[in-house]
Formats: C-alpha cells, sequence, structure tokens
C-alpha cells in the first residue's frame, strides 16, 4: 500500500499523514485520495454444508469404518447417462445417480474435444451386485486381498451411484493401474475436479482410504468440494473431513 501511495500523491504528503491523525495508510487514502481498501479476508469453506453421515448427501463419506445407513440403500433415481457404455445399457452397472449424469457428460464430452474416449466401465452397484463382486473376489484371490481391490455390500461407494470406473475407449489399461499412464488416465487426474469429481483412492493414500491406488475411480463431490481438495493440495475425503483412516473393518 505504502508503494501506491507514494506513487500517487508523492513522498512529501505520505509522510503528513500521521500527523494529521490517521493511524493507518488505508485511511488516509480513503479520505484524501477516494481509494477504498478493498482487502478482505477468504470466506471460510463451510465443512457443514452437507452431511458426510447422510447416505443419499454428495458429500457422504463411506469406507471401511462408515457403512452406509441402511447398509442396503439405494439412490432414489438411477439413470442411464449419454455417455459411452462398456455394456448394454440395460445392465444395472451402467447406471449412475441422476445428480451426477449432466457433470459427468460435460466431463466425457470434453474429454471427447481433446481427442480422448472415454467410456463407463462401472457405475451403480446394487447391495446384492455388490456381495456378488466381493464373495467371487474372495474366493479367487482370497479375503485379505479381495478387502484392498473390492468394499464388501454396504460399505461400497458404487452402491451411492456417486461413483464411476471410468476406462478407455479403447480399453487399455481397462481398471488397471497403468492406466493412470494412459493420455486418458492423465487427462482425468489433470481435470476431474473442474467437473465435481476427485480421484477417490489415490496413490500413496492406501492407509488412509483403506484400497489400492485406483486411478479409474471417480466419485462425485460437487464443485465446491471439489475445487476446495484441490487447491487445498488434500486428496482423501477422510483427510479433508478430519475423519478417521480406514485401512481395515472394525
Amino acid at each position: 500500500m505504502t508503494f501506491v501511495v507514494t506513487t500517487l500523491i508523492g513522498t512529501g504528503a505520505y509522510q503528513i499523514y500521521r500527523a494529521n491523525g490517521f493511524d493507518n495508510t488505508a485511511n488516509f487514502i480513503t479520505k484524501f485520495v477516494g481509494i477504498k481498501n478493498t482487502t478482505s479476508k477468504a470466506k471460510p469453506f463451510n465443512k457443514q454444508q452437507y452431511s458426510v453421515d447422510d447416505s443419499a448427501s454428495i458429500w457422504v463419506v463411506v469406507n471401511k469404518i462408515r457403512p452406509l445407513k441402511p447398509k442396503d440403500y439405494s439412490p432414489a433415481e438411477l439413470v442411464v447417462p449419454d455417455v459411452k457404455l462398456r455394456f448394454n445399457s440395460d445392465y444395472s452397472e451402467m447406471h449412475i445417480s441422476s445428480v451426477i449424469a449432466n457433470p459427468l457428460k460435460q466431463l466425457f464430452s470434453d474429454a471427447s474435444k481433446d481427442g480422448l474416449s472415454l467410456m463407463i466401465a462401472s457405475g451403480y452397484r446394487s447391495y446384492s451386485a455388490q456381495d456378488l463382486i466381493y464373495n467371487i473376489s474372495v474366493n479367487t484371490i482370497g479375503q485379505s486381498e479381495a478387502d484392498l481391490q473390492n468394499a464388501r455390500a454396504g460399505f461400497s461407494e458404487h452402491q451411492t451411484g456417486l461413483a464411476v470406473d471410468v476406462e478407455p475407449g479403447s480399453r487399455n489399461c481397462e481398471t488397471l493401474p497403468c492406466f493412470a499412464d494412459t493420455p486418458e488416465g492423465r487427462w482425468l487426474a489433470d481435470n476431474v475436479y473442474k467437473y465435481g469429481f476427485i480421484l477417490r483412492y489415490p496413490l500413496g493414500k492406501e492407509n488412509i482410504t483403506g484400497y489400492q491406488y485406483e486411478p479409474w475411480h471417480i466419485r462425485y463431490v460437487g464443485n465446491d468440494l471439489a475445487s476446495q481438495m484441490h487447491i487445498s493440495h488434500i486428496q482423501t475425503l477422510e483427510e479433508f473431513f478430519g475423519l478417521l483412516s480406514a485401512p481395515n473393518y472394525l
């Protein structure tokens, strides 16, 4: 502010402001120059805007110690999004919550404008579908490994309809860690927050989220929260809201 004063009215005039009873430079400028002090504190982010406990909330935090309530919860309205799908639209996992249909469509559309092809690998999963997937996984790779890769029924973000597994239209590195190194994976990591989504299971946060790195798994939280997490460089919902880490089921 000192630089502004001396530039506008000269050093000599600036020296007299204290002698005339002005307790700070801002008051002096307002009185004699007509410039108002526009400095203001940023409004604190409201972490209570939406519930992190209500299963119907876009901020609901679901992990191994925070089950859905009730465990067989189902979203109020499910729709088939107007985007490229891995399977026929009749397949239940090609449905998502109506809340995220437009943001997801815009995300896919903008990726296409950049020469990239994305499609849904998996969206909503019912309690029974998640239970079937989990049990198959346990029988195939054992419970310990299954718990790193698949949620138990009632503990899955997919059950909210707010989570989507995304893959390249080519199906290259389909739901594999190498997806992060594809053009589609890099674009998603750089841009997903602009549409109200986050990468829910980031690299190096396994002891917090309870799941392996999944660069293909995006979760809708709305533009406000996604942007705030991006500018704050906070990657997980657990850390942002100060919740307990969930590496294991209780």
